[in-house]
């Protein structure tokens, strides 16, 4: 998995914004990102925003290399930072990722057997747990 930034610095001049048509009171940002964040990313994304204290006013969209905020414009410094906040949240995670990733793939056969062995009694589980609350 790859990580993704928003570009910066921002050039605030060429930053599209306009009224959102659904909502009278909302505004639509656009904020380059540094690519096309790949699938993985964007669920990461996805669960860090939505998972945030901050919902009430605000929601984001990736389209393609833009990162869509669609929000009132009270407070839009707090919510430009949020967004760096999930933005540096998730590549975090993407990191983290990467480097548990790196490990396993370096493991030595013991420690990819018992890894294998997890699984399968994570597998027993969750079979038992099928068998007995859906029936």
């Amino acid at each position: 998995m790859k990580k993704t930034n928003l570009t910066e610095p921002i050039n605030t001049g060429s930053i599209n914004i306009k009224r959102d048509g659904y909502f009278p009171r909302a505004y639509v940002i656009d904020l380059a990102l540094d690519s096309v964040p790949d699938h993985p990313w964007q669920d990461i994304f996805e669960r860090q925003w939505r998972t945030s204290r901050h919902l009430w006013d605000r929601k984001l969209f990736i389209i393609g290399d833009t990162l869509r905020l669609v929000t009132s414009p009270e407070d839009i410094e707090e919510k430009l930072s949020w967004i760096r906040e999930i933005v540096t949240a998730t590549n975090k995670k993407v990191e983290d990722f990467n480097k548990q990733q790196e490990w396993t793939e370096r493991a030595s056969p013991q420690i990819q057997r018992l890894a294998i062995e997890h699984e399968e009694v994570v597998g027993n589980i969750r079979e038992a747990l099928r068998k007995v609350f859906q029936g």
